[in-house]
């Protein structure tokens, strides 16, 4: 198809709230809820800290919350720091097949919220459609683009961004076919630097990059119209293989928003399985460390591929590591943040674990699934094989655990009764008439008040 860019481009100016199923809208409120949720979470993490420190001498005027935090900052730069808080504890959702939805799309929805009064259901509306747009042009490039080294969260994402923004600004379908050109332009993100601070980097930047792809749009800036299926386009030059008909097939049939998954676990969805695994036979058989003589994992071939680190020195490299993760789930029988701090890392009866275990690779297992086996210092050898690991379209978190979920990142930091008024906000998206507020409940009082 030669005009992926505009077929996409009308459809996103068209598409009404009504035609959007009941059952997707509700999933964009679970989605808020656990994006929120995550936004003021990773809020004091020092990668935040830092990234305000260096944008401080280039603030705008105070237009927007940081999610989490008493500082206000310039919309685009809001939208960049709550992109890359609600991403760096790996905690956010997932689609079932690419790219993480939320963490490039809602901080830019929300920073223009605050900036440019909307209602909730403007916000639900042009979230969907942002979901829609990065979701289905990052797989059309899928997997391909990502086993070149390409961050799909960070390259497809700044779609997602564009789209929403280009939505609520009410673009012409010619000026959403440029915003989705600029944001075409502005793809990025590498996972040569997963284990860093960069890789939260990559929603933040997609998100306020996209926010201001849609600015630029609007104001007649423009851009190739096949900046996505072109020959030198996105489709063709960050993939080997490049599927247009992905973008448009069944539009406003089925929605991608319906395939998120969300995390119990603070870390990479392709190591969850494991997680799974060792908590059900340190549960089911009592064990204790010191029984087990041997641990075999038994992974899918990505699962291996993106987190083989047998030696993690930091928490974040421990995200990547299921290594780690393993040796952490049976020391302690839960995955947290805390499993995921420097000292949890050097932890002696972490190390001790870590280093009896060994990773073997089935084929034909999907990231999702995996078995563990535990050979034990009475002779014993046990397994245990999961099918769906907890929170994958197999076996979804409900409602309730999304609240339980929500309430340990936000308790903390906001004092449990504002994070019950904000997890309500979430939850009544659909029917705010200032879908800002949710952005306000969501800041952390300043010191001095």
């Amino acid at each position: 198809m030669n005009n992926v860019t505009a077929v996409l481009a009308r459809f996103l100016v068209d598409s009404r709230l009504e035609d959007i199923p009941a059952g997707v809208r509700h999933e964009a409120a679970r989605a808020i809820v656990n994006w929120s949720g995550c936004a003021v979470g990773g809020a004091g993490h020092e990668t935040i800290t830092r990234a305000l420190a260096a944008i401080a001498p280039f603030q705008g005027p105070p237009q927007a919350t940081v999610f989490g935090r008493s500082e206000r900052l310039d919309a685009p730069h809001a939208a960049l720091l709550n992109g890359m808080s609600s991403h760096l504890l790996d905690f956010d959702d997932t689609h079932a097949r690419a790219v993480h939805p939320s963490a490039p799309v809602l901080p830019a929805l929300f920073a223009f919220a605050e900036w440019h009064r909307i209602s909730g259901a403007e916000l639900l509306h042009a979230f969907v459609l942002g979901v829609e747009a990065e979701c289905r042009i990052g797989l059309s490039v899928f997997p391909e683009h990502h086993d070149l080294g390409w961050h799909i969260t960070g390259t497809a994402g700044v779609f997602g961004a564009a789209a929403a923004i280009g939505k609520l600004l009410g673009l012409s379908a010619q000026q959403m076919t440029w915003a989705l050109g600029i944001a075409a332009t502005q793809a990025a993100g590498l996972q040569e630097v997963f284990g860093s601070m960069s890789k939260s980097l990559h929603p933040g930047r997609a998100a306020q990059n996209g926010f201001m792809a849609a600015m630029l749009a609007r104001q007649g800036f423009t851009s190739s119209e096949q900046a996505i299926e072109g020959k030198r386009g996105f489709g063709r030059v960050l993939s080997t293989r490049f599927d247009a008909n992905t973008i448009t097939a069944e539009l406003g049939q089925h929605y991608e928003l319906s395939q998120n998954m969300y995390k119990p676990y603070a870390c990479g969805l392709v190591v969850h399985a494991v997680i799974d695994a060792c908590i059900a036979l340190r549960e089911q058989h009592a064990l204790r460390p010191e029984q087990i003589e041997h641990i075999k994992l038994i992974v899918s071939p990505r699962t291996l591929q993106m987190t083989n680190h047998p030696t993690p020195s930091t928490g974040l490299e421990g995200k990547f590591s299921v290594f780690h993760v393993a040796a952490a789930a049976i020391v302690f029988g839960t995955i947290g943040e805390t499993q995921f701090s420097d000292d949890c890392v050097l932890d002696a009866r972490v190390l001790a674990v870590r280093q009896r275990i060994t990773v073997t690779v089935d084929e034909a297992l999907s990231r999702t699934q995996a078995t563990v086996r535990l050979h034990l210092t009475d002779g014993r050898a046990i397994e245990h094989r999961v099918e769906h690991a907890l929170g994958t379209i197999g076996r979804p978190m409900s409602d309730r655990d999304l609240d339980t979920k929500f309430h340990g990142l936000t308790d903390e930091v906001l004092g449990a009764g504002p994070s019950g008024e904000l997890l309500d906000l979430c939850w009544s998206v659909a029917t705010l008439a200032d879908a800002g507020s949710i952005a306000r409940a969501a800041a952390r009082p300043s010191p001095s008040a």
